[in-house]
């Protein structure tokens, strides 16, 4: 369709220059599991009511890392940890990159969502210190939306990867 100016002249620049614009529109497809996919980065938003709070959960994959974000009750960012399986021992890497190291509950739940997916991951959580049963559901509700999601794998004995 060709634009016309005032004078009835088209403006060929504008038809051009709409359709680039178009082309760069962002589409946010729905991936068919409650999560939107943009490309190789795909969205997973969830809430769950445990032991009396209500945990939100966001697990952003990427393409060979997942980011996961844990809030209890807030939206508030809260610590950031990143852990990763190490070879050949088998052992989890944690590494505290926000917040104070006296708080070992997002630690703790990074270090054991990768020895039970194998996944790199990074987790920001604001789960309160001292609340082993939160700190509990929020890992299981992670690691199960993670199978769920197939971003790890059920396999005996050998560590799972993105796909």
């Amino acid at each position: 369709m060709e634009r016309l100016d005032d004078d009835g002249s088209s403006i060929a620049g504008v038809d051009v220059t709409t359709r680039t614009l178009d082309d760069l529109r962002i589409q946010a497809p729905v991936d068919g599991k409650g999560g939107y996919d943009a490309g190789s980065v795909q969205i997973t938003n969830f809430s769950e009511f445990v032991e009396d709070v209500t945990l939100h959960f966001q697990i952003i994959r990427l393409q060979k890392q997942l980011y996961a974000w844990i809030g209890c009750n807030s939206a508030r960012f809260g610590h950031l940890v990143a852990a990763a399986p190490t070879r050949p021992s088998n052992a989890v890497s944690v590494a505290q990159l926000v917040g104070r190291s006296t708080d070992n509950t997002g630690a703790g739940i990074a270090r054991r969502v990768v020895l039970k997916t194998g996944l790199n991951i990074v987790l920001a959580c604001n789960i309160p210190k001292n609340s082993p049963l939160i700190e509990a559901a929020a890992e299981l509700k992670l690691v199960q939306k993670l199978f769920d999601l197939g971003y790890a794998t059920r396999k005996s004995g050998v560590s799972s990867s993105i796909r």
